[in-house]
């Protein structure tokens, strides 16, 4: 059992959501600025960006309304409210850097690994209180909390698949770079999301203490 002191007070909880928020949502950003995509949901957000006008971060809040239904089946109901919170900020955030920021890529590799790289850390500052990000997200830290399963090694497994499917809408040298972005992203949730790393603890479920 964790120390009482190391659980993490709702304050706590819903400022790293907040920061999770803008780095996912400026990560996104980023990446459609470049014409890329990436693993995850976001990969998927970005790509249906390339087909449907809108911004990614709402795009991406639309394609997890489906996955909160699992989220509450399989994670409890605050994990879902702080997920759906997370999904609604991303939107929010994503439409105002849209009006706010304009964004010039002139490297694309370098773009790839500063929108992964934001991805990546707004992940972990999501899954380390208790929050799922998106719908690959929710499967992959249900798998790791009910198999044990690795959340980065599951999450880049899943990016294959997704990434074979941007060769169909991007050219070679965006698919590329999208690999380049989804591996960045992936290996920065695996190598700092591990049991015992991070000694914090976040209630997943409405009857859990807070």
């Amino acid at each position: 059992m964790p120390e009482p002191g190391l659980h993490h007070s709702v304050i706590e909880d819903y400022l790293a959501i907040a920061v999770g928020a803008i780095l996912l949502a400026l990560g996104l950003t980023v990446l459609r600025a470049a014409g890329l995509a990436t693993g995850g949901m976001a990969g998927v957000a970005l790509l249906v960006s390339h087909v449907v006008p809108g911004a990614p971060g709402v795009i991406f809040a639309v394609l997890n309304l489906p996955f909160f239904l699992v989220a509450m089946r399989v994670m409890g109901g605050l994990f879902t409210l702080r997920t759906v919170v997370l999904s609604a900020a991303i939107a929010g955030m994503s439409l105002i850097f849209a009006q706010a920021i304009h964004i010039e890529v002139r490297e694309m590799p370098i773009a790839a690994l500063i929108g992964g790289a934001l991805l990546g850390m707004g992940t972990l500052s999501a899954i380390r209180h208790g929050t799922g990000v998106g719908g690959v997200g929710v499967v992959t830290l249900w798998l790791a909390q009910a198999r044990g399963w690795n959340v980065g090694r599951t999450q880049i497994c899943i990016d294959l698949v997704i990434l074979g499917g941007a060769a169909f809408i991007l050219p070679p040298d965006r698919v590329a770079g999208s690999v380049v972005s989804a591996v960045t992203m992936g290996a920065l949730v695996y190598v700092w999301h591990k049991p015992g790393r991070y000694a914090g603890i976040s209630s997943n479920r409405l009857t859990s203490a807070g």
